[in-house]
């Protein structure tokens, strides 16, 4: 996707109300959902069940998390930040081993923190803005979504891999009631 300066929609009315509801949801996904439950998944792990593969076109736990910390960190803090981007992501995969569950975890946490910072902060024009991350032209709003849905997605390979190591149900879904729906 190629965005030009020219391409960008004028801000309209609802565009100052959808910017609110589109971040606080994002929030709420990557900070509130996504981030507690995978905290709850790798804490209590192993250093050998956190750079375990299944096999080598696999990644370990630990090859995601610092995959994630890297990610957010290239798409929503230093983009938002007009900081260098630094991030060295074939590293991020090519890891067998390395730091301990809790360290991984702090490293990730961290860059949440200033992730959240940045969420708090972005207006409409922060979304309408152009950007170039990872060699892609995005919009603010693309970085955003991007990165809770990317997130999502490792997230649930990271609880995949917990419930397969550990064999039990990680009782996510206990507050849905026998309908299935929430209570």
């Amino acid at each position: 996707m190629d965005l030009r300066k020219d391409d960008r929609a004028p801000v309209a009315a609802s565009d100052n109300q959808l910017a609110p509801l589109f971040l606080e949801f994002s929030r709420k996904k990557l900070l509130g959902q996504y981030w507690p439950r995978m905290k709850e998944c790798v804490a209590p792990l192993s250093e050998q069940q956190i750079w375990w593969r299944p096999n080598e076109a696999s990644n370990s736990i630990g090859n995601l998390l610092l995959h994630l910390e890297g990610n957010v960190r290239q798409w929503l803090v230093a983009s938002f930040n007009q900081q260098d981007d630094i991030r060295d992501r074939p590293t991020e995969f090519a890891r067998r081993d390395g730091p301990s569950a809790a360290d991984l975890l702090a490293r990730l946490g961290a860059t949440l923190e200033e992730a959240a910072k940045v969420l708090d902060r972005l207006t409409v024009d922060d979304l309408l803005a152009p950007y170039e991350i990872q060699g892609y032209h995005v919009r603010g709003l693309d970085a955003v979504y991007q990165v809770v849905e990317h997130f999502g997605l490792h997230h649930g390979q990271i609880v995949y891999i917990t419930k397969s190591l550990v064999a039990k149900d990680l009782g996510f879904y206990k507050d849905l009631n026998k309908t299935g729906r929430a209570s």
